[in-house]
């Protein structure tokens, strides 16, 4: 049986007895119904597995002892930061986790011409920190250790204009190459997704201001949760640790 996996973003070491919080004591006492003496395996984001042993069960807390610290190695060799224009419904949601569990670093929800979302103040900082939650659900999910960071909403040319060295790729449906035309060495991406009604030709301009490389997906049009997937998993399999 897999070890659960708990999220705590505390200080951890072998031989510490730890409390946890209220979402993994819930998580662990009345989902998981886990008692004393077995084990489930927590992460605070450093990179690290602590296997530990519960000690303690009640109906709203559970106490552990770490007994080990083991590295993880299940981060990519590629850095990935996803810049995403806002998706309606629950299409944001899944886009957040399951480009998580396809291993992306940084993801930076945008707004557009065309975003059609319509988020700001208290709103926004709860959809933030929702959209936070499904990634470490999803490390949860797929054994990652290092939790990646959901970034303040920003307007499309906010993030364009910031310095980076990374290599900068935006979808263009009359690109000259695709993904796999990139050359190999390159270990740092920014990728930008638009909308569902496209980038308009004023932002598509902007791009090219901004230097980023126009990049093909294939001859059919996807949707922009499907492209974000899509070209995360061809990034990967090209550059990183798929295949």
């Amino acid at each position: 049986m897999r070890v659960p996996r708990i999220y705590q973003p505390i200080a951890l070491s072998a031989q510490a007895q730890v409390s946890l919080d209220e979402d993994g004591a819930a998580h662990v006492g009345r989902v998981l119904r886990m008692g004393v003496g077995e084990q489930i395996c927590l992460f605070n984001g450093d990179g690290n597995n602590y296997l530990a042993e519960i000690i303690a069960a009640g109906k709203k807390s559970v106490d552990v002892q770490v007994l080990s610290c083991e590295a993880n190695a299940s981060e990519s060799p590629l850095n990935l930061h996803l810049g995403q224009v806002i998706s309606r419904g629950d299409r944001m949601d899944f886009t957040i986790q399951k480009s998580v569990e396809l291993g992306v670093n940084t993801i930076t929800p945008l707004f557009s011409e065309r975003c059609g979302v319509k988020l700001n103040g208290e709103r926004l900082d709860k959809k933030i920190q929702q959209w936070q939650k499904i990634a470490i659900s999803a490390c949860e999910q797929s054994g990652r250790s290092v939790v990646p960071v959901i970034r303040p909403a920003m307007e499309l040319r906010d993030w364009c204009a910031e310095q980076t060295a990374a290599l900068k790729l935006n979808l263009h449906p009359r690109a000259a190459f695709g993904i796999g035309g990139l050359p190999r060495d390159n270990q740092r991406i920014r990728l930008l997704i638009g909308p569902e009604g496209g980038l308009s030709a004023d932002e598509i301009g902007m791009t090219e201001t901004y230097h980023f490389t126009d990049v093909l997906l294939g001859p059919r049009v996807l949707r922009t949760e499907t492209a974000s997937l899509t070209a995360i998993s061809a990034l990967q399999l090209h550059l990183g640790d798929l295949g």
